[in-house]
């Protein structure tokens, strides 16, 4: 008897903390749209079956791959370190460290690489090796997580707050599961120092990338499945627009290749039960209370969309193998090759970059 007493009283204790324990999110109820199939621009194939992976065993975490002309690759590790591997990947240098976590990074006209450091903020790797710090709030409201940054023929940087609320100790699923709208999008203006609000109210803004011409900017909302682009210039200056909506899977970063195409990384398929309980703050609640290892997990998919400039999608890349290169956070053409990176994974990877179709 004594038994049955123990071990009810463990099942009320288990049911009061996953009905009323405190959690950090309040969840807001929404509507998601319902999932495209994986069928015509999305149809299932292997075309990152054989990519070429670099940097193993070297540090955790290459986010994002910045290569420059000479074919030398740049990546930000977990522990602060930007290290720059030689063109064959044989042999890398580390460059500096931000003391946070780089994220997003890319290359000024003065060869300095401005980073979008989670923890720190805006930062400058200058030449001579000194680290910057350019800025780190804006309209009173620090950073929470900056995530990613384009630079713009005019210097200006443009670059994501994916979440003013939450940092970076559950990769963005308490601000996904939460919907509540904290990310924003950014622009730094060296000349003068000042930090702009370009947009707020997005959903994790991820990935940044300016147009054509800098005629506008994309960023990534991925807790809405979509791209929304912010007009800089012509007729639309200063208005906003869904550039791609019901994406199959989760955007994370998107880089323009200067001609005609936009690299969009998916972090992983849709998962079918976050969009079930979209409509339930109770239950997301319920599921941000589950340990670690019983919460939902992503399924593991290599996954790259190219976009043409309309935001038609022109290449379908995936592999969705169990030991796929995944999940893929960014992918960036240049000297004709792609590369990609991967927030969670101890190498970097690229592959000849599809030709134009």
């Amino acid at each position: 008897m004594r038994l049955k007493h123990i071990v009810l009283l463990l099942l009320l204790v288990l049911f009061g903390y996953l009905l009323f324990w405190p959690v950090p999110i309040q969840p807001v109820a929404w509507t998601p749209p319902p999932a495209p199939a994986y069928a015509g621009p999305y149809a299932p194939n292997d075309a990152l079956a054989k990519v070429e992976l670099l940097g193993v065993g070297i540090g955790e975490g290459p986010e994002t791959v910045t290569p420059d002309a000479q074919g030398r690759m740049v990546m930000g590790y977990k522990d602060g370190r930007i290290v720059r591997y030689a063109a064959d990947g044989k042999s890398h240098e580390t460059l500096g460290n931000t003391g946070g976590r780089p994220e997003g990074h890319s290359y000024d006209a003065k060869g300095n690489l401005i980073i979008a450091d989670a923890i720190k903020g805006l930062l400058r790797l200058n030449t001579d090796g000194t680290i910057q710090t350019l800025t780190d709030s804006a309209d009173g409201v620090p950073f929470g997580f900056t995530d990613d940054i384009a630079v713009a023929q005019d210097g200006a940087i443009y670059f994501s707050d994916a979440s003013s609320k939450f940092g970076t100790a559950m990769l963005g699923v308490d601000d996904v599961l939460e919907h509540g709208g904290h990310g924003r999008l950014l622009k730094y203006d060296p000349a003068s120092g000042k930090t702009t609000v370009l947009l707020s109210g997005l959903q994790f803004a991820n990935g940044v990338t300016v147009g054509p011409d800098d005629a506008y900017v994309l960023v990534n909302e991925t807790g809405n499945y979509d791209v929304v682009r912010y007009w800089l210039k012509g007729d639309k200056a200063g208005s906003s627009e869904v550039f791609i909506a019901n994406l199959p899977g989760l955007p994370d970063g998107i880089c323009f290749n200067g001609r005609d195409t936009f690299w969009l990384a998916i972090y992983a398929p849709r998962d079918k039960l976050l969009d079930a309980v979209a409509g339930l703050p109770f239950l997301r609640k319920i599921t941000m209370r589950l340990p670690q290892a019983l919460m939902p997990k992503p399924e593991r998919r290599g996954f790259v969309l190219g976009l043409d400039l309309n935001g038609k999608v022109i290449h379908n890349l995936q592999d969705p193998r169990g030991d796929s290169f995944a999940p893929i956070t960014a992918a960036k053409e240049a000297n004709g090759m792609l590369y990609f990176g991967s927030v969670i994974r101890s190498e970097f990877a690229r592959m000849p970059a599809p030709k134009a179709q």
